[in-house]
């Protein structure tokens, strides 16, 4: 076996010893998984590059390009900037700023650390929960000068809500203070205090120096009125506790393995509790249980696998088993249900609204899933509950949530890997938000679909017509409803069932109490498109015309209804003849400042990009327009 040779920041070699030798001994360590958090400029990345370099983990060509790197783009006079060991984009070292999570191992005669170094910047707040979703304990460092901000509190309160329950107070910039202990208490009680209002009770507050390499690895002896442990000799004996192993069992089927034709297997990473062949396993989706037959890995069959082993599974008899489903112990199931509370925290500039589809992603399940109702906000400052709407960028929240379909999940709090969950812009594909589930809504479990003896087909049969929701969508005034009046009436007369929703006449009753906000306009929206969804399943022609100016909207209505049972009609009418046909005096309103949040005017209207049919009204005739959708109906009620 060859030699290892480590050579550290002081270019002294350290003792040799055989690599199988270094392997083992690395083996038998505990591993900390640590997130560093804070507000800007507090000193996260100094910090991490003063550990490794402290605790002589810097090679000899990574000492080398940090000197260099320090006199081209450093921050600190020409002397090593020790930042500059974990801010490697190029961004980031011009700015002098942390943008992405950095992942830095290392490793010391008493433990193997994972530190993820997290932006302090408000707009990189999913960096940082993406960091602390994995972490077992945070380092929140605060400037000494500056004390506790908002940005501190905002992510202690996302520390506390992924479940981190161990947290360092590192006041740091000790040394422009003078080494005050005055300063360092006051904001270690105040923190203190507004910490335990979020339920973490395990808080040790340690003054440091990061540049200087006070009380870092060594006790400072510029603080000598201090009495406890260096931040170092903290994170080496401090007991997390993961308990992942002795949960109940949960394995999530990330795919199929289908090596052979002989061959099938399950294969995901264990995320709690332990497993053995023989052991018997239920499904989360259909309650189906089998005996597992074998453990697969690359180096053997395992007799017993635990949390964070990835393995393949076989199964001592065949039973449907898809990818997201999650195998359990069938004494200790996860819930499985269509709703559900969480707390979500927001990513996206685009505001979440209540009511509006997104796609949710937990372990490996995937269902489309819509805010049910906004129950309160959090004042990351004060912790108060408050009202609203509809969420903002870096907002946390308590929602409920509905699923397109039941999903299988544990409470947060009991088993983080799958109580956890994040949403995705159906449009753009872009991670909005990230969730962790509460529990279960009692009356998720009660409602049932009703099985009907009178089906669509046969009310569309009795009335000898094939059943549609033609969805008229434009400006204000761009003649959307003119057009659907002209066409009920030939239906009409023609002997077609049908029913006309109208915006302006369903809001004197389904939705009177919504107004014009975004918030409103979806949920608008989503009532309106269920209503004609039954219509449709009582086999009626059914028009409905909205302005509904959101894409994301107008998808959700059309993923509602069966292939061709939904046609979308755009009437694009010019904005400036939409005006000049202004009856009721709306655009001049709007004009004026009177109205707020009229479409065309202060709030957006999304053209369609697929709609099924594109009306210029402001060319031709509603009678001729109508013309034209006749003729799409008749193609449309062809067998």
């Amino acid at each position: 076996m060859p030699d290892l040779k480590i050579v550290a920041a002081d270019g002294r070699q350290r003792e040799r010893q055989s690599l199988s030798e270094f392997l083992a001994s690395e083996d038998e360590k505990t591993l900390l998984k640590v997130l560093t958090c804070g507000s800007v400029d507090d000193g996260k990345s100094t910090l991490i590059g003063r550990l490794l370099f402290d605790c002589q983990l810097i090679f000899a060509d990574q000492m080398d390009a940090l000197e260099q790197d320090s006199r081209r783009v450093g921050s600190t006079g020409g002397e090593l900037d020790l930042a500059l060991l974990v801010d490697g984009l190029q961004a980031e070292r011009e700015q002098g700023i942390t943008i992405d999570v950095a992942y830095r191992y290392f490793s010391t005669p008493k433990r193997k650390f994972i530190v993820a170094d997290t932006p302090g910047h408000e707009q990189y707040t999913r960096n940082m929960a993406t960091g602390a979703s994995t972490s077992d304990l945070a380092i929140l460092l605060v400037d000494a000068r500056k004390g506790i901000l908002t940005q501190t509190r905002r992510h202690s309160c996302i520390v506390s809500l992924l479940g981190i329950r161990h947290v360092v107070l590192a006041v740091n910039k000790m040394d422009l203070v003078d080494y005050s202990e005055e300063r360092f208490e006051a904001i270690a009680d105040a923190y203190t205090n507004f910490a335990r209002e979020l339920g973490i009770e395990n808080i040790v507050c340690i003054p440091l120096s990061a540049l200087k390499g006070e009380n870092v690895i060594q006790p400072s002896s510029e603080m000598q009125w201090y009495h406890g442990p260096s931040l170092l000799a903290h994170l080496e004996t401090v007991d997390v506790g993961d308990n992942a192993a002795t949960l109940p069992l949960r394995l999530p089927v990330q795919w199929i393995n289908r090596r052979n034709d002989d061959f099938r297997g399950y294969a995901g990473t264990i995320a709690s509790g332990t497993l053995r062949p023989g052991d018997e396993v239920a499904l989360s989706s259909s309650g189906q249980t089998a005996k597992i037959s074998r453990i697969v890995t690359y180096d053997g069959d395992l007799e017993l696998a635990a949390a964070g082993d990835a393995v393949t599974v076989t199964l001592d008899r065949e039973i449907d088993v898809s990818r997201g489903d999650i195998m359990a112990a069938p004494d200790a199931r996860p819930k499985f249900a269509d709703q559900f509370a969480a707390h979500i925290i927001w990513f996206s500039e685009n505001e979440l609204l209540p009511g509006r589809p997104y796609i949710l992603k937990c372990g490996g399940q995937l269902t489309t899933v819509s805010v049910s109702a906004l129950r309160y906000k959090i004042n990351v400052d004060t912790l108060d509950h408050v009202a609203g709407r509809s969420l903002a960028l870096n907002e946390v929240a308590f929602c409920n949530l509905s699923t397109e379909r039941p999903i299988a999940f544990d409470a947060y709090e009991e088993n983080r890997r799958t109580g956890s969950f994040i949403l995705i812009d159906k449009l753009t594909n872009e991670t909005v938000g990230a969730g962790m589930i509460v529990y279960e809504l009692r009356r998720a479990t009660n409602i049932h679909w009703q099985s009907l003896d009178i089906d669509k087909t046969a009310r569309a049969t009795l009335k000898n017509q094939k059943p549609c929701c033609l969805w008229f969508t434009g400006l204000s005034g761009s003649g959307k409803s003119t057009i659907a009046n002209v066409l009920e009436k030939k239906l009409h007369a023609m002997g077609c069932h049908t029913y006309l929703l109208d915006g302006d006449n369903v809001r004197h009753g389904l939705n009177r109490d919504l107004g014009f906000t975004d918030a409103d306009r979806v949920e608008n929206i989503r009532r309106v498109a269920e209503t004609a969804k039954l219509f449709v399943d009582a086999g009626l022609i059914v028009m409905v015309s909205f302005i509904s100016p959101f894409k994301s909207e107008r998808r959700m209505a059309r993923d509602m209804f069966e292939d061709e049972e939904f046609v979308e009609v755009w009437v694009d009418t010019p904005l400036e003849i939409c005006e000049k046909r202004d009856a009721k005096g709306l655009y001049k309103k709007a004009r004026a400042g009177e109205i707020k949040n009229f479409t065309g005017i202060d709030s957006a209207y999304e053209i369609p990009e697929k709609a099924d049919i594109r009306l210029s009204a402001g060319d031709e005739t509603p009678e001729e327009l109508v013309s034209r959708l006749l003729t799409l109906l008749e193609f449309h009620n062809k067998d």
